[in-house]
């Protein structure tokens, strides 16, 4: 009995932790990270409004969490890329940070191609997954959520 009392205490002190390596980025952090993407990349919205000016290197950023890899308009991707694009590849805070980390290593594993290769040639050893949670404030879902309305004080007490 001992035994499971020592492990139940374990498990209990565990399990917070291991939730925290897991979780999403911290998109404060991401907005700040960010300034190492901007000599490649911009976010710009359809409407053209600017969330951060950067280079044309790369493809403009926004949206890019829930969308198809190698699909941004008027970019030319690389082959591999597009490849894993049209096997599937959607992006979502997750494997974008693993991109991030290594992008060629990132679309071999993808692939389960040893040839395959990326055109981004930076790796981002830390802070990609806050880059992400960044990313994905500029995401369909989040404007959604953003768009929604909300109810007015009285009405939020009345459900109370």
């Amino acid at each position: 009995m001992k035994h499971f009392y020592s492990a139940l205490l374990a498990t209990v002190i565990a399990v917070p932790a291991l939730a925290d390596s897991h979780s999403m980025g911290d998109a404060e952090a991401g907005e700040k990270q960010f300034g190492k993407c901007k000599a490649c990349h911009m976010i710009v919205d359809d409407a053209g409004e600017t969330f951060q000016r950067g280079g044309k290197v790369g493809p403009n950023l926004y949206g890019i969490i829930g969308k198809q890899a190698g699909t941004v308009e008027d970019y030319r991707y690389g082959d591999d890329l597009v490849a894993a694009g049209e096997a599937g590849l959607v992006w979502d805070e997750v494997n974008l940070a693993e991109y991030l980390q290594n992008p060629t290593d990132f679309l071999r594993t993808t692939l389960d191609d040893k040839k395959a290769r990326s055109k981004m040639s930076f790796r981002m050893r830390k802070g990609g997954e806050d880059v992400a949670a960044y990313l994905a404030t500029f995401s369909p879902e989040a404007e959604a959520a953003a768009d929604a309305p909300m109810p007015d004080d009285a009405e939020a007490e009345k459900t109370e």
